[in-house]
């Protein structure tokens, strides 16, 4: 089985890349669905005891603990330590049921991939990109973003650029869905060759 790690900087369109590899009958495991899931259950207790006062009605309240942690490069290690290990274990648990199932080739869609050395556990690398204009103005439209908050999101990233460089395959979403979904489909054929199965 191929596992490809899917990744891009915040406002690349990774989301909409996912859901067409979705639509084309690859499994898709979602890192950030699956830390949202972790807000309201496995990681609550834990991180309410490390962040009091970031968790409301049994459920991690994301505005508060993003404020607590955003620019403390202590706090972020913190947060990092109870939740990386949680959703390594669900990915973990996603793999083994696509082998299975016995799937050829299954994504893993993680926003930090390059951050977390995540680019050791996948066979290829995906990267989701556009230009820096279009980004800048996809991330200034979603609700409650700053100037601030979008600075200090890129600056933790590893730069497009480089993203780019160490890809294997590159997605461009700044050419329209249809040119993306063209993208997505030849990207998918070359996977499935690369299992030696047709």
């Amino acid at each position: 089985m191929i596992v490809a790690g899917l990744t891009g900087s915040i406002g690349m369109g990774k989301s909409t890349t996912a859901a067409m590899f979705r639509r084309l009958g690859c499994p898709v495991y979602d890192a950030d669905a699956t830390v949202h899931d972790l807000y309201k259950g496995e990681a609550v207790a834990t991180i309410e005891a490390a962040f009091p006062g970031t968790t409301k009605n049994g459920q991690v309240d994301r505005k508060l603990l993003s404020a607590r942690v955003l620019n403390d490069a202590v706090a972020m290690k913190l947060l990092e330590s109870i939740v990386h290990p949680l959703v390594r274990k669900s990915e973990q648990a996603f793999l083994e049921r696509a082998r299975a199932e016995g799937q050829q080739v299954v994504v893993l869609d993680i926003p930090l991939l390059f951050e977390t050395g995540g680019e050791n556990r996948v066979d290829a690398v995906i990267v989701v990109t556009a230009s820096p204009e279009l980004q800048r103005e996809r991330v200034m439209a979603r609700e409650g973003m700053t100037e601030e908050m979008f600075s200090a999101i890129v600056a933790k990233q590893v730069p497009d650029s480089e993203k780019r460089e160490r890809a294997h395959f590159l997605v461009h979403t700044d050419h329209g869905i249809e040119a993306a979904e063209r993208q997505v489909a030849d990207i998918l054929r070359e996977l499935i060759g690369m299992t030696g199965k047709t």
